[in-house]
Parts: C-alpha cells; structure tokens; sequence
C-alpha cells in the first residue's frame, strides 16, 4: 500500500490502536480521535505521537486529504467525524474490512468462535515464529515475543483472530464474514452479545453464514465434542474440508501423548488441549512437521490474561483469565480444578460485559462455577449505571449461579481483603474477568 493519510475513529480500541501503531511504523500518516482511552492503550499511543490531544469527536479532524478512515465499533452512526467523512466521500472502512483489503492476496487462517479464539491463534504465531515463518497476524491479546497485536506486511500467509461481533456502526454484519479464509477453526459456540444477537438461534446463524463465505474447498477445523457447532457443519451446504477435533491426551501435569509419543507442554487446562489440538491440526495444514510443532510449542505459556499466570509458591498458585461468558467461566474453572486434582479453588469472576450484567442473561451463569470450591462474583455498580442497565439483587445473582458457597462483591478493596484471608492461603485462585475488577489491588498474593 502507497504511503497514506489514515484517520482512526474510535483509535483506543484493542485491534484498532495496534493497526493505527503497526500503519505508523510502516510511514503511513496517522491520526485519530476518542471519547476516552484506557491503558495500556493511551501509552502506547503517546508513545508514538498518535493519542488525541483532546478527548471527543470533531469536525475538523476530517479533511478532504485524508485517503482513508478505518471505522470502530464504539462511534455511533451519528458520529460527526464520521457524517464529514461521508459528506466528502472519503473511502470508510470497518477494521476487518480494512484486513480483508490487505489480506485478499494472502493465504488466509481464521480462528473463530466463542471462547479459546485468543490462545489458539496465540500458540500457531508462537509455533510460526520459532519456524521462521513469514507471516502477517491480527490477534486478540499481546503475546510474548510481539511487540503489537497486528502485522501488516507484503508476507504471504496471514493469521487472524475472527471475532463475532459487529464490525462498525455503518458495517454491521460480525467481523468473521469478511475475512473469507482458506482455513479455519471454530472452536465452539456459546450464546454471546446478547445486546446484538438476542437469541441464541439468531447468534447460531452467524456462523452458518460464515461457513458460507469461506474459501470453496476451504479447510474448516472443528470442535467435534461442539453438538450446536457439529449441527451447523452437518446442515451446511458449504463444499469444505472437514476436521473435527478434540483435546489431546494429557499424560501427567507436564506433558500430552500423542501417537505413543510424549511430548512436554507448558500450558494447563483440558480445555487447552483442545486449543492446542485444533493449532497442530492448522500447522499441519500449512506443512509443518509434527514433530517440529511439537518442539515449537513445548515452551508456549499463554496468551495475556488467557489463563496467565501471576504467582505461584510452594501452597498455590493465582492464575488470570479472560473469561466471561458462561461456557467459557465454565470450562476454566473446571479445567484449573480438575488440572489439580483435590486441591481446593477459589474461583473469582467479574461481571463487565453487556450480556454478564443484563438480567435476561445471567441465568445463563448456572452451575458455570461449581467447579470451585469457594466461589465469588464481582461487579462494580459504576459499570451498570455507565451502561444504562438496573442495578443487582444479592439474592437474585446467588439463585442465577446456584453455588453452594458463593459471595457477591461491588467493592473492589472489600473483594481484595476477602482474598487476602488467611482461609485461602493454600487454594488455587482463578480471577476471570473482561475487565480490570476495577483497578483491584491485588496484593493478596
């Protein structure tokens, strides 16, 4: 691409600073607006001369110079910068679409469903720089050893993170229908974005739809023990490759075997044996040897905050994870539980999405944390009333999640001290949240 005047409205959003970043490091002129920006976003931004000197939109940040505007999700349709770039016919475009337009001569790898996107995509980049692969990525966390979370070169191949939700105001069909890949991986379906998709079948539908647009002949990659995701394949008329997976075989606390053969592992989790699985399965198809992938890999710790390790000593250890949806909450906490065997688990998660705070949806949560010994949930009544939703009931959220021993928590000092009681100085702990538990401390550990 011709060096370019490239506007970000909505710049703060995860994927959306890091193509603003990776487009400034390539020569592109770059600017952007937001109504606010949270870390570690802002910094990285003022570190490169790309953070808005003022908060907000304005008009006059569009003029007809600028070659392009890449759109996020968080403007509205209204926006007044938007509504300029469209009155001077300036080419828009939504991120994905924007990835797409780069990609569209690329071999193309989508990982896509709702929960285990960020990690499997995470453990193919490892298993690919070790490899000394040359390749562009998109994914949905920072990962040791990359500087961004995108990379947009002249590289042949390209691995994206695919994501449901909608892709901008004016674009408003999920980020996974534009990318066309030659393969891919879905690696479960769970209900989610109940604000966009209100019933689970309308959600199931998406990605119906996404097998469609897939490459023909395409190679899909899938979660055989998935019965909704197994029931979408089987209806579809899609002309596809097919490759159902499952977890690989778990032989001791360090290590999976697979055909007779073991193989040292520095991930834990039944559910990331899944994940790892299914990145073999897409290593394989892009030609590398089993054996190299397995020596690339031994040392993949995780992704950030994808079952992240904080700190470990002699009595346990205190593990941070993205989850928040309701199979995803589930099979952490399980996974971390049965992973350790009679060890007991205190198991915290924080509600800070749309879905996990409306009330229609919480139900959902049911028996997602009986996997923990002791249980808590959090949420921070700030967060509620930013998003324009009714407050809580105590009584309401203990029937919802039908746990034994479960606390609830709007305090964040209040939470950290709870943690910090000596009754838990030898349980595992799993902190799973979208969000930041509000700045939490953390000193308990």
């Amino acid at each position: 691409m011709d060096k370019s005047r490239i506007h970000f409205i909505s710049i703060g959003g995860a994927a959306m600073h890091n193509i603003a970043l990776d487009l400034h490091a390539q020569g592109h002129h770059i600017s952007g607006s937001d109504d606010e920006i949270y870390e570690p976003s802002l910094s990285r931004l003022k570190n490169k001369g790309l953070a808005p000197d003022l908060f907000g939109w304005f008009e006059a940040n569009i003029t007809d110079d600028i070659d392009m505007v890449i759109l996020g999700m968080h403007a509205k349709a209204d926006n007044p910068e938007l509504l300029k770039a469209q009155k001077l016919g300036i080419k828009i475009y939504s991120y994905p679409a924007f990835i797409y337009e780069h990609a569209k001569n690329k071999q193309r790898v989508v990982i896509a469903g709702s929960h285990g996107k960020t990690t499997t995509t995470a453990m193919i980049l490892h298993v690919l720089k070790k490899l000394n692969f040359d390749f562009d990525f998109l994914v949905g966390a920072q990962i040791e050893g990359f500087d961004r979370m995108v990379k947009l070169t002249s590289a042949p191949l390209i691995i994206i993170e695919g994501d449901e939700y909608l892709s901008s105001p004016i674009d408003r069909v999920p980020k996974i229908h534009h990318y066309k890949p030659h393969i891919s991986v879905i690696t479960g379906i769970a209900w989610d974005h109940i604000n966009v998709f209100p019933t689970f079948e309308n959600y199931k539908k998406q990605f119906a739809i996404y097998l469609d647009t897939m490459e023909k002949y395409g190679k899909l990659i899938y979660n055989k023990n998935d019965k909704e995701l197994t029931d979408i394949v089987r209806l579809s008329d899609a002309d596809l490759e097919l490759y159902p997976y499952g977890a690989l075989q778990k032989s001791g606390t360090s290590s999976i075997i697979h055909k007779d053969i073991n193989y040292p592992i520095s991930i834990i989790g039944n559910h990331n044996l899944q994940n790892l699985n299914a990145a073999r399965l897409v290593c394989a198809s892009l030609k590398i040897d089993l054996t190299d992938f397995f020596d690339a890999i031994k040392d993949f710790g995780g992704a950030s905050k994808r079952l992240q390790k904080l700190s470990e000593n002699d009595k346990r250890v205190v593990f941070l994870d993205f989850a928040h949806a309701p199979s995803k909450v589930m099979a952490t906490t399980t996974s971390v539980k049965e992973w350790f065997g009679s060890q007991k688990l205190l198991a915290v998660l924080e509600l800070h999405t749309f879905s996990s705070l409306n009330k229609d949806f919480i139900p959902q949560y049911r028996d997602s944390l009986l996997g923990a010994d002791t249980a808590v949930v959090f949420y921070n009544e700030h967060t509620l009333k930013m998003k324009n939703m009714p407050p809580l009931d105590e009584r309401f959220l203990q029937q919802a999640f039908n746990h034994p021993n479960l606390k609830i928590f709007t305090d964040e000092a209040l939470l950290n001290n709870y943690l910090a009681m000596d009754d838990f100085a030898d349980f595992n702990v799993l902190l799973m949240t979208s969000g930041n538990f509000n700045k939490m401390a953390m000193d308990f550990f």
